[in-house]
């Protein structure tokens, strides 16, 4: 299948970074770099759903982006290890809007637990969040947006624990992380056909709720390995998503954007 597209010199920057009339998923888009990515979407006029376990804090994001441009915001409770809930999620999307344009794999845990103590139970659900939600959503998506035949923007949120390891007590974490890498890679290679491109970013360290509880001298420490010498702002992961999102991205796929300050310069 091959999708034809206006030539890019002729489209101006204003219309490259335009998602009016696109709909986008953000899976745990309540809070962090979800949050984040939400709003810089929305910005740019895509209707966006927001998808995450807390009903209400997903509820509060939408009655914030109420009325920011044309289009709308929707809630939507997932859980994207559960393939029924996966299911339905892409169907409210498509229902509520009438496509599916755009899918962000944000939804992620990653409790630090060292080797000695890991057990069974909780590697299992590291790996079916941050993995195989991974590939439910990609999966779900991917066959609406073949569907409609007008191509679509797959970005999964992996970690530059896709790289390289951070820190001890993450080797469950980092399994996955490494897991949706190559995926992204290889689903790159069989949905490009469709005009569909698929992406990952590499956040590094960057301030959210989930290291509020942190120590701030160790917080301190880790920013101090980082060149730019500073923990970052969801916001710089929601314009990365934008980015990949957007027709500016319109040649890029099977790639992997590394947003870390430098970190792993060192």
């Amino acid at each position: 299948m091959t999708i034809t597209r206006t030539p890019y010199a002729q489209t101006s920057v204003q219309e490259l970074i335009d998602l009016t009339g696109r709909t986008a998923i953000v899976t745990g888009g309540a809070m962090g770099i979800g949050l984040g990515i939400v709003g810089r979407l929305r910005e740019a006029g895509a209707n966006v759903v927001v998808a995450d376990l807390d009903r209400e804090a997903a509820e509060a994001v939408v009655a914030g982006l109420d009325g920011q441009r044309p289009g709308g915001a929707l809630a939507v409770p997932a859980d994207v290890s559960d393939p029924d809930g996966v299911e339905r999620l892409v169907a409210k999307a498509v229902d509520t809007f009438g496509a599916l344009d755009i899918l962000v794999n944000n939804a992620g845990i990653y409790p630090n637990v060292p080797l000695a103590e890991l057990d069974l139970d909780t590697f299992r659900r590291v790996i079916d969040v941050n993995l195989t939600g991974l590939y439910l959503c990609t999966k779900a998506a991917a066959e609406r947006m073949i569907e409609q035949g007008t191509g679509g923007r797959i970005v999964n949120i992996t970690s530059i624990d896709a790289l390289h390891p951070s820190m001890v007590g993450l080797a469950h974490y980092d399994a996955s992380k490494h897991g949706a890498w190559g995926f992204t890679k290889n689903v790159a290679l069989e949905l490009a056909p469709h005009g569909i491109s698929v992406n990952a970013i590499a956040p590094g360290g960057i301030k959210t709720p989930g290291i509020g509880d942190a120590d701030e001298a160790d917080l301190e420490a880790f920013a101090q390995m980082i060149p730019m010498g500073r923990l970052g702002d969801p916001d710089e992961i929601g314009r990365a998503a934008l980015f990949l999102a957007s027709d500016l991205s319109s040649y890029i796929t099977g790639a992997q954007l590394v947003v870390d300050g430098g970190r792993l310069l060192r």
